[in-house]
This record gives structure tokens, C-alpha cells and sequence, in this order.
């Protein structure tokens, strides 16, 4: 080390320079470690338009999301909402807050073919979430099934493209809500816009086959979104609870790090509370969460405001 350090000092750089120099520059060895996809500026605000007590305007709504710290939102609506979804994404620029999706009609209707105008008007790239419909309800033909939902989807998706925009399948529960429906009718459609939304809070019944579902779903995931998992919790008035919470929580954190997903990670709102305050809740549990994830202390745990 004598010998290194009269090196630097030879070269007129002050040995504490030289080190933060070297300390700057990535090892050899390596890369940087990456960032964590629980990176503040990776989380989605997702389902607070129609589930908030306050009932926000779209300026209120993008000041508290910027309040927050989200770069990112994706927009849930109502028939009320639609006359200003414009006036959101105005609000949303001015803020620089992204517009990650946008809740979409499992049709081409009217209220569909509007959002496509004002997504075309505003040259806005997003993403359309749709909820994976059964067609064939009375069928036990899964290839007609699969097929059908397909063709369900493709005018959508044909659309979306036109426009510079993804389709995000949705699980929402009932035959379409299932990963492996939603998967099969990825394959099915063989369209590159097409991808996957997967929701904790819709996926109750799949806890135990988790692990083996996420890295087969993780080449077409274009979001996962968090809750508060409690077993069994969709039937025993636990279906959205506060992160940190839910008695599975660190371990799917840590499964959905392990899969090596680095896409968006939506954080809920869902309830009728200020969707601030849930919003904040559901931020402290992540917050308590992640320190574990490291096998570090995690301090107290977080008393929710909201329930």
C-alpha cells in the first residue's frame, strides 16, 4: 500500500482525490449493483380516481401524486371522469408525471374510441388495461376458449398499435383472471403490444403456485401491482389490505426481486378512504417491507391510518 500511495502522491493528485476517483469508477469485477425495482420512481399509483373520498379534480389529483414522489400513474375511471380525462393528462405533463396506463373497455365502444382520441390528440405512448373477457362461458373447450378471448382482444390491440400503444391483459378474477388463460391468449395472439398486468389483489387463489407462475409470466409483464396478502384473503373480507400488512407480503417482495422483473410496480388504492392517505399507508408498509428484503432490522411496524 506505501509503495501504491507514493504513486498517487508522484502523480500531484492528493491520495483522498485518487480514492474518490477510483471509488467513482465501476469494478472490474462488475457493474454497479442495480437499482432496486421498488425504486421510488418505479411505482405506479394505481386505482385512486374513483376510490377517493375527497373526489380529487384531475390539478388536485396530480399535485398530491406529485406530493408523494410518484413519476408514474395509470388511470382508472368512471363515466364521470371521461369529460376531463384530457384536462388529466395536461395536468400530468406539467408535472412530469408519466401516464403509465389507462383502464380500457374490453370493446371497441364509444367510451373506448374517445380515450383513443385523446390519446392520438395528445401523441400520449401508454398502455391499455383490459380485462380478459371468456367468451364462451358454457364452453369446457379451452382452445375455443382460448381463441375466442384472442380475437376478443385483437381489434384492440390493432388499434392501440396504430397509436404507439400496449394492451395489458388484466386478471380480474373468473377464467380470464387466471395466469394461465391470460398466457395462452398472449401466445395465441403472437402480437408484440400485447402483454400481461398482474394484480396481488385479484390473486388470491394463486399463492401457492406464485413461484411457479411469475417466471412464466415474466417475458410479457408490463406491471405488477401490490397488496396486503392474507391467505385466503379475497373470502374473508381481506381482498385489499394495507402493504406490510398481509402475512405474505415479504415473501412475494421477495419473489417478484427474484424473478429478475424490473418492470412497474403499481401501489393501490382501492378503497373509499382519501386516496392520499392510502396511498401513503400502502408507501410505509413498502418502506418497512424493503430493509428486510436485505436481512436488515425493520424498525417498527407501521400503525395504517386507513384500514
Amino acid at each position: 500500500m506505501a509503495t501504491r500511495d507514493l504513486r498517487y502522491q508522484r502523480s500531484g493528485l492528493p491520495l483522498l482525490a485518487m480514492l474518490m476517483l477510483l471509488a467513482a469508477v465501476p469494478s472490474a469485477r462488475g457493474e454497479p449493483a442495480a437499482k432496486s425495482v421498488y425504486a421510488r420512481d418505479n411505482l405506479v399509483a394505481w386505482c385512486i380516481v374513483p376510490f377517493d373520498a375527497k373526489n380529487r379534480t384531475p390539478g388536485q389529483r396530480a399535485d398530491m401524486l406529485k406530493q408523494l414522489g410518484f413519476k408514474r400513474y395509470a388511470y382508472d375511471w368512471r363515466a364521470q371522469h371521461l369529460p376531463t380525462f384530457e384536462a388529466e393528462i395536461g395536468e400530468l405533463k406539467s408535472r412530469g408525471i408519466a401516464l403509465q396506463a389507462v383502464w380500457f373497455p374490453t370493446s371497441l365502444n364509444a367510451d373506448a374510441k374517445t380515450i383513443l382520441d385523446i390519446l392520438k390528440r395528445n401523441d400520449v405512448k401508454t398502455e391499455l388495461w383490459i380485462t380478459l373477457a371468456d367468451r364462451l362461458p358454457a364452453s369446457t373447450d379451452q382452445l375455443a376458449k382460448v381463441t375466442a378471448a384472442a380475437e376478443g382482444v385483437r381489434p384492440i390491440a390493432l388499434a392501440a398499435a396504430a397509436i404507439g400503444c400496449k394492451v395489458g391483459l388484466y386478471n380480474h378474477g373468473g377464467w380470464g383472471g387466471e395466469p394461465e388463460n391470460q398466457l395462452a391468449v398472449v401466445q395465441a395472439l403472437k402480437l408484440p403490444n400485447v402483454g400481461i398486468v398482474y394484480n396481488l389483489h385479484h390473486g388470491h387463489d394463486h399463492l401457492d403456485r406464485l413461484k411457479d407462475v411469475l417466471p412464466k409470466l415474466k417475458p410479457h409483464l408490463l406491471a405488477i401491482n401490490l397488496n396486503g396478502m392474507v391467505a385466503g384473503g379475497d373470502k374473508k373480507g381481506k381482498k385489499i389490505v394495507v402493504l406490510g400488512q398481509g402475512d405474505a407480503d415479504l415473501s412475494i417482495l421477495k419473489l417478484i426481486a427474484d424473478t429478475g422483473y424490473t418492470g412497474p410496480i403499481g401501489i393501490l388504492g382501492h378503497t373509499q378512504d382519501d386516496a392520499e392517505q392510502r396511498l401513503k399507508d400502502n408507501l410505509s408498509g413498502l418502506d418497512w417491507l424493503l430493509p428486510q428484503l436485505e436481512g436488515k432490522p425493520a424498525g417498527e411496524k407501521p400503525v395504517p391510518v386507513t384500514k
